[in-house]
C-alpha cells in the first residue's frame, strides 16, 4: 500500500466590518490534524472559546489507528464544551459558543467531526463535495425543501446555529470517515469564506497546485466581496 503524505497551508483574515477575529486554526500536518473553530458571543466570549478549542486539540498526539484517534478527540472537545459551560456561568454571559470542525488523518484514511456551519470540502477528480453538513436553522430549511440554495445565502437567519461548542451540555458531534486518495485536496473553512464565494469558484481555485496559493486566493475573493463576517481557510493536498 502507497502511503499517503499531506501538505498544507492555512490563512485567516479578519475581514472587513469585525473590529476582531474569532475565527482560530490548528494546522498540524505532521500529526495528521487541522481543525477550524468559528467564535459565536460577541467580543472576547467568541475569541476565547475558538482558541481554547485550538490549544486544546494541539495537545493531540498521532496515533497509528483514527479507530483509536477519534475517542481521544471527542474527549478533548467534550472537555472544551464543559469548560465554556462553566466559564459562560462564571461571567454570567448569555452566550459563549463556537463552531468545531476537525479533519484528521491517518495513512490513507481520515475522519471529519464537527459542530456548526464550518465546513470540509473535497476536490477529487476535479468534482467539488461539501463533506460537513451545517448545523443551522437554514440548513433544516433547505433540507425540508421550504427554500432554495440562493435563498439560504440571504436568509436573515443564516447565523443561526442548530448545534455548537459550549451551548448544550453535552456535546454532539457529526462524524464522517473519509478513504483519502492521493490527488485529493481539502478546505477547512469558516462560514465567512463560504458566504462569499460560490461552490463554483472554490472548486475552481482548488484545483490550483500550491496550497499556500489557494489559500491566499480564496480570502482575497472573499474580500474583494465585502467580507462581513471573519473568514479562515485551511487547505490540504495529499500525495
Amino acid at each position: 500500500m502507497n502511503r499517503i503524505t499531506y501538505q498544507s497551508a492555512s490563512c485567516s483574515h479578519v475581514g472587513l466590518v469585525r473590529d476582531l477575529n474569532e475565527d482560530a486554526f490548528l494546522e498540524l500536518p505532521s500529526n495528521g490534524l487541522w481543525a477550524v473553530a468559528d467564535g459565536m458571543g460577541g467580543h472576547t466570549a467568541g475569541d476565547y472559546v475558538a482558541s481554547l478549542i485550538v490549544d486544546s486539540l494541539r495537545r493531540f498526539a498521532p496515533l497509528d489507528s483514527l479507530a483509536d484517534a477519534v475517542p481521544v478527540l471527542h474527549g478533548i472537545l467534550a472537555e472544551v464544551n464543559l469548560t465554556v459551560r462553566e466559564e459562560t456561568r462564571r461571567r454570567q454571559a448569555n452566550l459563549m459558543g463556537s463552531t468545531v470542525l476537525v479533519f484528521a488523518t491517518a495513512g490513507g484514511h481520515g475522519v471529519c467531526l464537527w459542530a456548526g456551519d464550518s465546513r470540509l470540502y473535497r476536490l477529487r477528480n476535479g468534482v467539488l463535495e461539501a463533506i460537513s453538513r451545517d448545523h443551522s436553522y437554514v440548513q433544516q430549511l433547505q433540507d425540508s425543501g421550504l427554500i432554495n440554495d440562493a435563498q439560504a445565502r440571504v436568509h436573515p437567519q443564516t447565523h443561526l446555529l442548530t448545534r455548537a461548542v459550549g451551548v448544550e451540555h453535552t456535546l454532539e458531534l457529526a462524524q464522517i470517515n473519509l478513504n483519502i486518495c492521493p490527488g485529493d485536496t481539502y478546505l477547512l473553512c469558516s462560514d465567512g469564506l463560504n458566504k462569499t464565494v460560490e461552490d463554483p469558484e472554490i472548486g475552481s481555485i482548488l484545483a490550483h497546485a500550491d496550497p499556500e496559493q489557494i489559500v491566499r486566493s480564496l480570502v482575497h475573493l472573499g474580500l474583494t466581496r465585502g467580507a462581513p463576517d471573519n473568514i479562515t481557510a485551511i487547505v490540504v493536498k495529499a500525495f
